[in-house]
């Protein structure tokens, strides 16, 4: 997921990120337990302040929709619905696993079609 920051808009860059993280989660495009980027490494991308992205990331924590795990870093929260939250692990482990392999998303989907039908 790319963030980015308009500098000659009136709206706060700490307000830009911390909107686009729940509209991200809102859509799905930012999966339940998704790891967002360091604080400084953010910070660097975007070119803005690490206080600007802690600021952010402090807000979107006090809303729920993330959390923070100390030095594990800071994920999308996973509050709610047990099973959903255990699916969405699994997706997000396969997801990640996808990634790694360098598999687009569609081949990825249709695998995990392929493994649901095969245990029907």
């Amino acid at each position: 997921m790319r963030f980015t920051v308009d500098a000659g808009s009136g709206t706060p860059p700490y307000e830009q990120l911390r909107m686009q993280v729940v509209d991200a989660v809102a859509s799905g495009r930012l999966a339940a337990g998704a790891k967002l980027p360091t604080v400084r490494a953010l910070a660097e991308e975007l070119g803005i302040a690490a206080n600007t992205v802690a600021r952010a990331y402090k807000e979107l924590e006090a809303d729920g929709v993330v959390e923070g795990r100390g030095r594990a870093g800071t994920f999308v929260s996973t509050a709610g619905d047990p099973v959903a939250q255990a699916l969405q692990s699994a997706a997000s482990v396969f997801a990640d696993a996808a990634l790694r392999l360098g598999v687009p998303s569609d081949a990825a989907l249709d695998a995990v079609a392929r493994a649901l039908r095969s245990r029907d």
